[in-house]
């Protein structure tokens, strides 16, 4: 059983329609997972947040079994606005107008743009593996391109990636995907790799695409437009000392104090996909993270 003690439940947002899984009884602490996975690449973590928190693991707008809109003439409808609208929704629909918030990847993207779109809402916030998305495009050379190469991919108009990752089993493409950003998939259960393989249909690999266009294009012009502004929530960043990130940026914590006040964290020892290579790490700095401020409204 996947996530034992959290139930399913699927909310209907202004844009889109957001599957999620939620446990435990405490403070709201709102998950969010990376490309390509779903919620449940947090079913190492999650279930020990629960011990603390209500924590909410949901899946972003077309990936796993939330829905896919048709993408927009401008793809503001996957940008991590849109994303960060979603999730927001999903809190209030729950009942929390403040919140904690974590994510990898993708998710933390959208944790970025959530906190600069919402500040009254996020308390704290921690992201996993990532830099700022305009940081990460100016550092695309040829070491990042080619460990990093489904970034340019995945934004190449439609229908060219869509055909191609379609095109091939999706056991195939994800092991290509993710075995460039970590040593080996020991870390993924069989169930859990099930659930990745469903999950990887013609609805997520557009959704997704539609995802990777928006951060080529509006997420840029919104980031650009915010470099001036610096978060005031106390923020939080792990990495993996053998991911990209680890391997292309020698100070990410210089990078983000650029953009928050109050910045912590560090290298832990793993590839791309920290919550799941590295949990125990993740879930002592998590729960050290938030445990500190216990308030929400």
């Amino acid at each position: 059983m996947i996530m034992p003690g959290f139930a399913l439940k699927d909310i209907e947002t202004s844009g889109a329609t957001i599957r999620l899984r939620h446990g435990g009884e405490g403070p709201p602490l709102l998950l969010l997972h990376g490309n390509p996975m779903t919620h449940v690449a947090w079913h190492k973590v999650a279930p020990r947040l629960a011990q603390h928190f209500h924590v909410v693991a949901a899946d972003l707008r077309g990936y796993g079994d939330s829905s896919a809109p048709v993408e927009d003439a401008d793809y503001a409808n996957y940008s991590f606005r849109a994303m960060a609208q979603d999730q927001v929704e999903v809190m209030q629909a729950l009942g929390y107008n403040q919140f904690y918030v974590a994510g990898h990847d993708r998710g933390a993207r959208t944790v970025h743009r959530m906190c600069l779109d919402h500040p009254n809402k996020i308390l704290k916030a921690a992201v996993i593996d990532i830099v700022p998305t305009l940081d990460m495009w100016n550092a695309m050379g040829r070491v990042g391109a080619m460990l990093g190469w489904h970034w340019p991919f995945m934004a190449q108009p439609a229908d060219l990636p869509e055909r191609m990752m379609g095109s091939v089993p999706a056991d195939w493409f994800l092991r290509k995907k993710l075995l460039k950003l970590t040593a080996d998939l020991n870390h993924i259960p069989p169930e859990i790799w099930a659930e990745y393989v469903r999950c990887f249909n013609e609805k997520t690999i557009r959704g997704s695409c539609g995802d990777y266009r928006a951060a080529a294009t509006i997420d840029c012009d919104l980031d650009t437009a915010d470099l001036g502004r610096k978060l005031d929530m106390p923020l939080l960043a792990l990495w993996g000392k053998t991911s990209l990130v680890g391997k292309q940026f020698a100070d990410p914590l210089s990078i983000w104090r650029e953009r928050a006040h109050d910045v912590c964290g560090e290298a832990l020892p793993c590839g791309h996909y920290v919550n799941e290579e590295a949990p125990d790490q993740v879930t002592e700095w998590l729960l050290d993270f938030f445990k500190n401020d216990l308030k929400v409204s």
